[in-house]
């Protein structure tokens, strides 16, 4: 890398790790990590351990079996409001990367839809209301309702799928039902029938196309752009015991999402990827999947979406508390979380973004001033003046074109 540092590793408080990760395309970071030195150049000795569910790597860091994982954006604020059986303070203060997931409806439902109004079951992205339209027809007929999945009953994914939906008008509480699957076996459960669709991270919606049992719908790209998905998550504990052992294994993976966003390094990471102690799909859907170019179905031609993995252009590590305030109202929205929590204190206590700010000066990458911007007012790359250089940061439009400024609510769908 480029990069240089003066980082001292002899103050490290601890060099052996043990870091948990899902099987999944944007596990991109740690693997790359581990492959290029970055942990050993800091001083670490990192064991990764593939997890199979996101339930596994909550329980594991709370009970200090993994020192730190990949998490979802949201189960930092989750752990440490205790929604769910655990509740132990959690922080991130560094994203390992934005984007990655998308909607992928079943063979069987693709089917019916087509069936219901053809052209607009071939539309991409799927419109919602569509499936507004055929869940009130289903409704009339006496039909039971769709079941779709999900990776977590906090997660990013639950988020975008029920925002999306209810951008059209379906109520995600009532008019479907929704459970939760471990993202490796989505694609089992759409080619079983037991799911009607799902939210999942690549590439296991790909998967789902390949194997002729599934159909994508819409990227979540396409549902928020460029919303905080995956973050390295610690315990508050961890990271005060280990101050300069948080910040080096920071410095090792910031140091991988740099490399990652090289265009040169995305064949490179999908062969990696394949192997089977790391995601073990066919490369060549890694590949598709990293360079966002997604099939809706196998005959398609691929969609291209240039930003369905960002790993550190547009300022992508930087912990937005905004984006945290999002996924808290959106709890609150959803029953999940009490309106009266404090909700801009719980952000600023679970992304901390003083940390990233000091690692990332070591390593000369610039941070944005703000704790906090508006989103959706962007359908396109725009920049910010930081101390004088120019900061990029990429579109931020919502499905619905509402705008959320943080401390107020959503306008239109998600109010």
């Amino acid at each position: 890398m480029k990069n240089k540092t003066t980082f001292d590793t002899s103050t490290l408080e601890k060099r052996q790790l043990t870091v948990g990760f899902i099987p999944l395309t944007d596990c991109a970071p740690l693997i790359v990590a581990k492959h290029l030195g970055s942990f050993e150049k800091y001083g670490l000795e990192v064991t990764l351990s593939k997890e199979t569910s996101w339930a596994n790597i909550r329980d594991k860091v709370a009970l200090g079996i993994l020192d730190a994982a990949q998490m979802l954006a949201t189960m930092p604020l989750a752990m440490t409001l205790g929604i769910g059986p655990v509740k132990k303070p959690t922080l991130t203060a560094l994203v390992l990367d934005l984007n990655g997931n998308a909607v992928t409806i079943s063979e069987a439902l693709y089917r019916r839809l087509e069936k219901f109004d053809a052209t607009a079951a071939r539309e991409r992205p799927l419109s919602a209301a569509l499936l507004k339209r055929f869940i009130d027809d289903e409704r009339a007929a006496g039909a039971k309702p769709l079941t779709f999945a999900t990776v977590f009953p906090t997660a990013t994914h639950t988020y975008e799928l029920r925002y999306w939906l209810a951008s059209a008008g379906i109520d995600p509480l009532h008019d479907i039902r929704i459970e939760v699957v471990p993202p490796s076996q989505m694609v089992a459960r759409l080619a079983k029938g037991a799911i009607d669709g799902c939210c999942v991270g690549e590439p296991w919606n790909s998967m789902a196309v390949v194997q002729g049992v599934g159909h994508i719908a819409i990227s979540g790209y396409e549902i928020w752009n460029n919303r905080t998905e995956k973050v390295l998550g610690v315990t508050e504990e961890w990271a005060l015991q280990h101050p300069n052992t948080h910040q080096a294994l920071m410095l090792a993976l910031l140091e991988a999402c740099q490399w990652l966003d090289e265009p040169d390094h995305r064949r490179e990471a999908a062969a990696l990827l394949a192997q089977g102690i790391h995601v073990g799909a066919p490369e060549t859907v890694l590949r598709q999947s990293l360079i966002g170019q997604l099939r809706s179905d196998p005959s398609a031609l691929p969609r291209r979406i240039d930003d369905f993995h960002v790993f550190h252009r547009y300022a992508a590590n930087f912990p937005w508390q905004s984006h945290a305030l999002w996924y808290l109202q959106q709890m609150v929205r959803w029953g999940d979380l009490d309106a009266g929590v404090d909700q801009p204190a719980l952000a600023a206590a679970c992304y901390r973004v003083d940390l990233y700010r000091n690692t990332a000066a070591l390593l000369g990458i610039t941070a944005p001033e703000n704790d906090c911007k508006s989103e959706g007012l962007h359908n396109s790359s725009y920049t910010q003046a930081v101390n004088g250089v120019a900061l990029t940061l990429g579109a931020d439009c919502f499905i619905d074109h509402g705008v959320f400024t943080p401390a107020t609510k959503m306008d239109k769908a998600s109010g």
